[in-house]
């Protein structure tokens, strides 16, 4: 009987603790965050205006105000403007701290901010093909010097390659455990990093052994699609707004950007290419490939590879446009897809 009255105390006390305990967001607050116009969206070339509601007249030592947990200024009368061509695109949290009574509330608004422009539509034309493995499911392709790397998806059947472009040869190739799905690649410091697709882990090997030297979580992302780097950064798609920021020496996810146009934030972008400063990424299941600003996430161009596929043999195991690779020696661009038995040579057109 003891015990039971004992759990019983234990349960009261704990149920009075966090009804009545301090201000930490559990009761509401007095202040309240409006921004101008009850606006929720808005372009890159506007201004966000703020202030606070202040229903009670209660004496307001500051507020301080974030973007994105980034501190940006303080105010006394709560009154905030902020220029928004500088800013990351997508969805935004917007916050403020309001410091009152020796008290602090914080608030915080959901916005999303779109590019000003639509992105430049181009199209293609087809310099050269090249033979490619038709029974290749391509999921990352990228070149180290004049050598193209490959790797292959589906579980059972991953692996990873070097290929000759000309002739389309297999140089060197090892295959994943079975229970590995191949996703995305990049190579950086003679390193070649290799994600996975639902596993949670990504691979690096040695470049010129393809020895296993490490693997890498991946933090906050459930899914690995497609890799990129710029010499200092690796980039990485997961298959939903994001496209993350990895350091290139722990692998952890630091940051992200949302590759966005001037009416929606995009998703399902898969296979990445770094390309004369710009991030290439092609949306899966689509013809198109996003030319991304790697600053602020904005989508300046669209590549319409439309047709490309019908350039291939037909059967029953052809699948989507899958596979980007740009050699910055010879400052080529080349495109393939899954289970297509070509690599094209292409050279993107302004429409």
């Amino acid at each position: 009987m003891m015990n039971k009255f004992n759990l019983l105390l234990v349960f009261i006390l704990n149920f009075l603790f966090f009804s009545c305990g301090s201000n930490n967001g559990n009761k509401k607050s007095d202040f309240s965050l409006k921004i101008d116009q009850n606006k929720s969206e808005f372009k890159l070339d506007e201004s966000l205006k703020a202030s606070i509601e202040n229903s009670k007249n209660k004496n307001i030592d500051s507020v301080a105000f974030y973007f994105n947990n980034r501190y940006l200024m303080s105010s006394k009368n709560g009154d905030f403007t902020m220029e928004l061509q500088n800013t990351l695109l997508g969805n935004q949290k917007f916050q403020a701290i309001v410091y009152s009574e020796e008290k602090a509330d914080t608030l915080s608004k959901n916005i999303k901010i779109l590019n000003t422009e639509a992105p430049t539509v181009y199209t293609y034309e087809i310099v050269d093909s090249f033979p490619h493995d038709a029974s290749s499911y391509t999921q990352g392709l990228e070149f180290h010097g004049d050598t193209l790397y490959e790797s292959i998806g589906q579980y059972g059947k991953s692996k990873l390659r070097k290929v000759d472009i000309e002739t389309g040869e297999v140089l060197k190739e090892i295959k994943l455990d079975d229970q590995y799905f191949a996703e995305g690649l990049t190579i950086l410091n003679d390193n070649l990093y290799l994600l996975t697709w639902q596993e949670g882990e990504g691979f690096i090997y040695n470049l010129n052994t393809f020895e296993k030297t490490g693997s890498f979580g991946y933090n906050e992302s459930k899914e690995g699609w497609g890799l990129c780097n710029n010499g200092e950064k690796i980039f990485k798609s997961d298959g939903t707004e994001k496209i993350w920021i990895l350091d290139p020496e722990t692998l952890a996810e630091q940051s992200y950007i949302q590759p966005t146009h001037h009416k929606s934030i995009s998703t399902k972008l898969n296979e990445l290419e770094w390309v004369n400063g710009k991030i290439y990424a092609n949306t899966y299941q689509k013809d198109g490939v996003a030319i991304i600003n790697p600053e602020n996430g904005a989508i300046e161009g669209i590549i319409n590879f439309s047709g490309l596929r019908d350039e291939v043999t037909q059967h029953d195991k052809l699948d989507v446009l899958n596979g980007i690779a740009y050699n910055p020696i010879t400052d080529k661009l080349y495109v393939t897809g899954k289970n297509w038995d070509k690599i094209f040579e292409v050279k993107v057109i302004q429409k």
